[in-house]
């Protein structure tokens, strides 16, 4: 299982340049957990203690207003680490994260990261450059939001999906989850998609999205 975790750990941006020894002490001090789809990893508040590797299965990270809206910042699978900000500066957890799937992730103690940067430079300058990405992920989402309308969202989030070489949007993405990146309500992204069918931009069967002019949708988005 040793072996595994070290090749897991090594598969990740932050961890790339680390020896493989080191990569082991990470391992040897790391534990797996699994959860089941629906349940809650962390939320908003919670201590930051654990740096997170998804395993397998799909994460989302997300924001939630008082009275229950939603915004997800970021959909996470398998090979993704995730709650480095709690490294870089031992504050709280900034957003909740819940299982979309049954989900195995890797936890990793804050204290072993830092220790890591301290040993390999290489590590540390990943941090930097990972906390940094986040921070430029966040600016062009709250620019989205302020300056795109609903329609060119929706586009942007269709885009950003992985996509089979048929076009067809892989894992399947309902309306809701839709919703809650793009930021509204299901009746206007049901809308959006609606007018997107009929431009031939994209065809919904069911659950199934399946992009069939991604050059439309890039310049429509703005992208």
């Amino acid at each position: 299982m040793t072996t595994d975790l070290v090749g897991i750990l090594g598969g990740t941006d932050l961890l790339s340049t680390a020896p493989a020894s080191e990569l082991e002490v990470l391992a040897a001090g790391s534990r797996v957990r699994t959860f089941r789809r629906g349940q809650v990893v962390f939320t908003a508040g919670d201590p930051g203690e654990t740096v997170m590797v998804v395993v397998s299965g799909r994460v989302k990270v997300a924001v939630r207003s008082a009275d229950g809206g939603e915004l997800t910042l970021t959909v996470l699978g398998p090979g993704t680490m995730f709650g480095e900000l709690g490294v870089a500066d031992g504050g709280p957890r900034s957003a909740d994260c819940e299982a979309l799937e049954e989900c195995r992730l890797l936890l990793i103690p804050r204290e072993l990261i830092l220790d890591l940067c301290l040993r390999v430079p290489t590590v540390a300058q990943a941090l930097l450059r990972s906390v940094a990405a986040m921070l430029r992920r966040l600016t062009e989402a709250a620019s989205d939001l302020v300056f795109l309308d609903l329609p060119r969202r929706v586009a942007k989030v269709l885009l950003g999906q992985p996509r089979g070489e048929d076009g067809v949007i892989r894992p399947m993405l309902s309306q809701e989850e839709l919703a809650h990146q793009a930021g509204g309500s299901r009746q206007s992204i049901n809308a959006a998609m609606r007018g997107f069918e009929r431009r031939g931009w994209i065809q919904v069967s069911g659950r199934t999205v399946t992009v069939t002019q991604a050059a439309a949708l890039n310049r429509f988005s703005g992208i």
